[in-house]
């Protein structure tokens, strides 16, 4: 069978980008090593999963290091490194590579710029805006700019986790928990500062099944809107009209309760590859398939249909 999945949460880490970030120390990301990544290995991957499209992006930390600084150039020359990279590519490999544009948060001057050369220039898919940059989450009031100008455009932003304040847990990798908190995090913030409702042109993806979310919906509504009642309601509506991604996230566990929040066009394949390796991106495939063995319309909707929506292109 031919592969059909457009993949929205597949990553890249540039050579050079790697480079950098070793000078400063950084060699892994959530816990995991920084891995090796190849457009050839990834191509492999993605027959071996039948995925027809990978939406390539670049994963915590980010490109803005220098939290003294705002406005940080080197922020900014990464940002469009790292952009030009995922653009080359994808016109290398046509129909094969999308990317989200990386973005200079908390940098808005700048992310706005590059905002614009990569949408507009560059061809992006959208944008990768990470949960927290330094302490701050996302849709904090100094965002506003930003998220207006994506919510004009109707972009769609895929929102990764990143490491929360604070130190981590020993024994504990972030991505393994923390991650998911801090996926949650952001998307409460952007329910509760009303940033759906002001901008309803943007379409936001949440990685991983949307942390807790999914879960704690109800939970976290009453936090926002008090106990009953008709506000209740639309703040949970609020936190449905994210679009989730599958990755890491496709388990008998998680699989069920996702698929009984979502709305059923907002559910998206992912895999994480390559922060996942083959055995985990396998494992959740699989787990996907099975769950969805009855239902040709879930898995057709999963797989690709709703994110040809988002993704005209790759339709």
């Amino acid at each position: 069978m031919a592969p059909q999945r457009i993949d929205v949460h597949q990553h890249l880490i540039p050579p050079r980008y790697k480079t950098w970030l070793k000078t400063l120390g950084i060699a892994e990301a959530g816990g995991t090593e920084l891995p090796d990544w190849s457009a050839a290995a990834t191509i492999d991957l993605m027959e071996q999963h039948g995925i027809a499209t990978g939406i390539l992006s670049v994963s915590t930390p980010g490109v803005h290091l220098r939290p003294e600084l705002v406005n940080d150039p080197e922020a900014r020359y990464w940002a469009r490194e790292v952009n030009e990279y995922a653009a080359q590519v994808a016109a290398d490999h046509p129909g094969r590579f999308g990317f989200f544009a990386t973005l200079t948060l908390p940098d808005v001057e700048g992310a706005l710029e590059e905002a614009r050369h990569a949408l507009d220039v560059l061809g992006a898919s959208g944008v990768i805006l990470l949960t927290n940059t330094h302490g701050t989450y996302l849709g904090d009031a100094a965002h506003e700019p930003l998220l207006e100008e994506l919510g004009r455009r109707r972009a769609v932003v895929f929102v990764h986790p990143s490491e929360p304040p604070g130190p981590p847990v020993e024994g504990i990798p972030p991505f393994a928990a923390d991650f998911l908190l801090d996926t949650t995090r952001a998307a409460y913030q952007l329910v509760a500062r009303g940033v759906l409702r002001r901008h309803p042109g943007l379409r936001v993806i949440l990685s991983h099944a949307g942390g807790f979310v999914p879960y704690a919906s109800h939970r976290l509504a009453v936090a926002i809107a008090g106990e009953g009642g008709a506000k209740l309601n639309a703040v949970i509506e609020d936190f449905r009209s994210f679009y989730f991604d599958t990755a890491l996230s496709a388990s008998p566990a998680a699989l069920p309760s996702l698929l009984a929040f979502a709305r059923p066009n907002h559910v998206l394949f992912g895999s994480d590859w390559p922060f996942a390796q083959e055995a985990a991106v396998a494992y959740f495939t699989g787990q996907l398939d099975s769950y969805s063995e009855a239902d040709a319309g879930l898995r057709i909707a999963v797989d690709r249909g709703n994110a040809a929506v988002l993704f005209p292109g790759f339709g």
